[in-house]
């Protein structure tokens, strides 16, 4: 006889706004010391605590991999597992070089000369990877293989407790080098460079609080790709989804931890009825089931009267994965627009993205997807603009505006800095009309 999992029902109105979750203070103040003290003693504080935290059970491994010894790692796993670590990775490849391929440089000419935005790599990328209960190979793939299509000059891999699957992701994906240390120590030492390791421009990739709250801590000095939270699916379903599928999909994304979060929102509420049913029957023989319980009684449904409604929740909620498994799914797909990834349709769960159908899965999570994005190689790249005046009479509107700008907001060293660049033979008279046009300016 099947245990019984009851989701709890949520109406659309009571649905909070998904917030971004703070990190606490305490965890915040310690991974603040530790990242000091990298900061200032260096390998010696790195490799304090990596013995502390246990990173470095690795037999003879050196704390740092590369060369020779990383390039030779693909042979060191079974050909299957190679195989299926390639097939995955060309999958994430193919897709960031056409996300790579949407950001082009810009060049727009006018009358008066020319402007340009160009596109290039940040030099150094720092892809972190958890350890946990499990080695996570996906992540090291996930992260790696963006910086490399975006042309990253140095990409450095740091993982706690590094073993042989690990190190032949890192190698297949293109990773230069690999720092067998993780947690707090591990995103200082990729900020700050120790010996053998470079400072990072970029430091990306998931982790938990810990990992999280050294990002946010070094986020003055290199850029970070975004928060990372807790693991969540949103399935919006109608009549026409299988209870089986949900409750499958629902489960898949509750075993990443007990605070996982997994919702149900649907237009069919004998459809929440169901869904629980196959919960209760999925769970029974599972290897994680006392977690997934855990993270369901966190789960919630949400029964709504129509599809705006179930839309408008959606949105509300923002979540990392949102699976729309319903007619017209496209359709409606495009009307919430606040999540980190979508996947239409019955044959799409979440999983297939977690394991490298090619979107990114290091995802925006706790509401965040409404203004960040997920994982690309646009994170490893900057833009930058060029601006060339080259005909200073066909100009004169600019100049002229740029000194009125500039004395309104009392710069007149900026006023003058145009007024130089006036045609020679209109210099002076144009100095005499600009300071009788602005004479009666004054600030606010």
């Amino acid at each position: 006889m099947s245990r019984t999992v009851a989701l709890r029902r949520v109406l659309p109105d009571e649905v909070p706004m998904h917030a971004r979750s703070e990190i606490d203070t305490k965890t915040l103040a310690e991974a603040s010391r530790i990242v000091e003290d990298v900061e200032k003693r260096r390998e010696e504080a790195v490799l304090e605590y990596a013995s502390r935290f246990g990173d470095m059970d690795t037999g003879d491994r050196p704390l740092l991999i590369e060369g020779d010894e990383l390039r030779a790692a693909p042979d060191k796993v079974s050909r299957e597992v190679r195989e299926v670590l390639e097939r995955t990775a060309a999958r994430i490849r193919r897709f960031a070089m056409a996300q790579r391929n949407s950001l082009r440089d810009v060049a727009l000419n006018t009358e008066w000369g020319k402007m340009r935005q160009i596109a290039e790599p940040l030099q150094v990328a720092g892809c972190y990877a958890p350890g946990g209960r499990y080695p996570l190979p996906s992540s090291v793939l996930m992260t790696v293989i963006p910086a490399g299509v975006a042309g990253v000059g140095l990409i450095q891999v740091a993982t706690p407790k590094v073993g042989d699957l690990m190190l032949a992701a890192a190698a297949i994906a293109g990773a230069d080098r690999v720092l067998s240390v993780g947690g707090a120590q591990a995103i200082a030492a990729l900020a700050f460079g120790v010996a053998g390791v470079d400072g990072c421009d970029v430091i990306v990739g998931p982790g938990n609080r810990w990992v999280t709250a050294a990002k946010q801590r070094v986020s003055h000095r290199v850029r970070i790709d975004m928060p990372a939270g807790p693991s969540e699916v949103l399935v919006f379903a109608d009549r026409s989804a299988s209870a089986r599928l949900i409750a499958a999909d629902m489960i898949a994304q509750a075993e990443h931890g007990s605070d996982s979060l997994a919702v149900l929102v649907t237009t069919e509420a004998e459809l929440i009825e169901q869904v629980e049913r196959a919960l209760a029957e999925q769970v029974l023989d599972l290897p994680t089931a006392d977690m997934v319980r855990r993270s369901l009684r966190r789960s919630f449904a949400v029964p709504v009267s129509s599809i705006e409604e179930g839309i408008e929740v959606c949105r509300r909620l923002a979540p990392e994965h949102l699976e729309i498994i319903m007619q017209e799914g496209d359709r409606v797909a495009a009307k919430v627009r606040a999540s980190g990834a979508v996947f239409i349709g019955p044959h799409t769960p979440a999983t297939l993205g977690d394991y490298g159908a090619g979107p990114n899965h290091v995802l925006p999570t706790a509401g965040s997807a409404r203004s960040e994005s997920g994982l690309s190689p646009l994170v490893f790249m900057r833009t930058f603009t060029t601006l060339e005046v080259r005909d200073t009479e066909s100009a004169r509107e600019l100049l002229d505006d740029t000194i009125l700008l500039a004395r309104l907001e009392g710069l007149e060293a900026h006023a003058r800095s145009a007024i130089h660049r006036l045609p020679e033979e209109n210099d002076s008279n144009r100095k005499n009309l600009h300071s009788m046009r602005t004479a009666g300016i004054q600030n606010d």
